[in-house]
């Protein structure tokens, strides 16, 4: 039942893209498993990157449920939908509910999709990941795929006004090869080792992203140490703090 949901969500998604003319480059689909249970990983720098991250496995016929925050399935437009695909609620003060909810879907086959940073980086630059995905993989017995896309945040991301009336944005999509989640190894170890690979691939998505900022005013995007303007890593935190 609830591919009669996901698919035709799907559908109206690549024609918004496409009306909306976004150039999406993505390499390495192939890396997703075409069938059994994976964790795959993102880095996080907008509200639209999970519709991304599951385009990058619709190549392999694969439909990814992805961790989100509660508030999101109490919405009267997006709750019913969340449900009908198969996402997964995540209630920060239980936890244990959405681990477990994640672990029986990887058991069953699924893909299940995490942003181990939790929340959108302001920076544009990597956070520190939890260790929950990495723990998950490990329970379930199922790979890690890491990811990284870019671009993303030029649409809507924190601090910014949505703007879906851009044309021509591009968008950068590159999919890893496969971690294996060996129950040997420390989750603390394995997740730094997670965190290397999406870096890694988040480079590789910023070296290829076929633009830069049109002038000074469009500096925004980018992060500070590639000659942006958005806050860093340390500013950002200053700001939380406050």
């Amino acid at each position: 039942m609830a591919e009669l949901v996901y698919r035709p969500v799907v559908g109206l998604a690549q024609t918004l893209f496409k009306a909306w003319d976004l150039k999406i480059d993505c390499k390495g689909s192939e890396n997703i498993p075409r069938s059994g249970g994976a964790v795959l990983v993102s880095n996080h720098i907008s509200y639209l990157d999970f519709i991304f991250n599951g385009l990058a496995a619709l190549p392999q016929k694969r439909l990814v449920r992805f961790m989100a925050k509660e508030s999101v399935f109490r919405h009267r437009i997006s709750g019913p939908l969340m449900r009908g695909m198969k996402h997964i609620p995540v209630d920060r003060e239980q936890g244990e509910t959405a681990y477990q909810h994640a672990l029986d879907s990887l058991r069953s086959g699924e893909i299940v999709g995490v942003f181990p940073e939790a929340t959108i980086s302001q920076s544009f630059t990597l956070k520190s990941f939890k260790s929950g995905a990495a723990r998950m993989a490990q329970e379930a017995g199922v790979p890690l795929i890491p990811m990284a896309v870019w671009g993303t945040q030029r649409l809507w991301t924190k601090g910014h006004p949505r703007n879906f009336k851009r044309s021509h944005t591009p968008i950068t999509i590159r999919v890893g090869e496969a971690l294996e989640a060996s129950r040997d190894k420390y989750a603390g170890a394995l997740t730094r080792q997670l965190r290397e690979r999406v870096q890694e691939l988040l480079e590789a998505a910023q070296r290829a992203y076929p633009v830069r900022p049109k002038d000074a005013t469009d500096t925004w995007w980018m992060p500070a140490h590639l000659g942006g303007t958005a806050p860093t890593p340390e500013q950002v935190r200053a700001a939380e703090a406050r």
